[in-house]
């Protein structure tokens, strides 16, 4: 499975409509959670955030916070931002555009948030444009750091190299709340909290 663990600067170049990284100066890092949420490893992640006094911002499928609203709930409880994620994980380039602004849609209708992440990634200029108008007004966060927790051939411990070795302040860094993830997820991620928290970083919701 190839993926870059650091964005390239020439994709941010292409897509300057996203938010790559927050602009810090100081020692601040964005974690965002992207596929729940999900009654054990969502509680899992709260849980060691918590720890930390850490805020992260959380991008909901909305069929999954349909499912487990209570979760949902708890994300909210306990101060973190939530996003839009698409209802149905949604691969903007492979469906029609009126079905992909449909299912976001739809998503908002239980996801009360301006920010939005496209699955994959995976969004056409078109899609782009159509979601920061007046429709949707919505703002669409990438990411300068990809942890790889979803590579299931990935370890756990080079999920955490892949994090402590590229992130600097303002960088906003992807993992998952899934079960496909936890393997992974649970141990790098206590890691990486306690790694960044010994080094005076903190740990912010993404607010715009």
């Amino acid at each position: 499975m190839f993926y870059f663990v650091q964005t390239p600067f020439l994709l941010k170049k292409l897509y300057p409509e996203c938010i790559w990284e927050m602009t810090s100066s100081e020692k601040t890092l964005y974690f965002t959670f992207d596929d729940g949420p999900h009654p054990e490893v969502t509680q899992f992640v709260l849980d060691e955030l918590k720890k930390y006094n850490a805020l992260a911002t959380f991008f909901c499928i909305g069929d999954n916070v349909k499912k487990h609203f209570t979760v949902y709930k708890k994300i909210i409880e306990n101060g973190h931002q939530p996003g839009n994620h698409t209802f149905n994980h949604l691969n903007g380039w492979k469906v029609k555009d009126a079905l992909y602004f449909e299912n976001i849609a739809l998503a908002a209708d239980i996801i009360d948030s301006k920010l939005f992440r496209p699955p994959y990634g995976r969004i056409t200029k078109f899609q782009l444009k159509a979601l920061k108008g007046t429709r949707f007004n919505l703002t669409t966060i990438m990411w300068s750091v990809l942890s790889g927790d979803f590579d299931e051939k990935l370890s756990g411990e080079n999920c955490y190299l892949n994090v402590i070795n590229n992130a600097k302040p303002g960088s906003i860094i992807v993992f998952h709340d899934s079960l496909k993830a936890f393997t992974t997820l649970r141990y790098a991620l206590p890691r990486i909290l306690e790694y960044f928290s010994l080094k005076g970083y903190q740990f912010k919701s993404i607010i715009l």
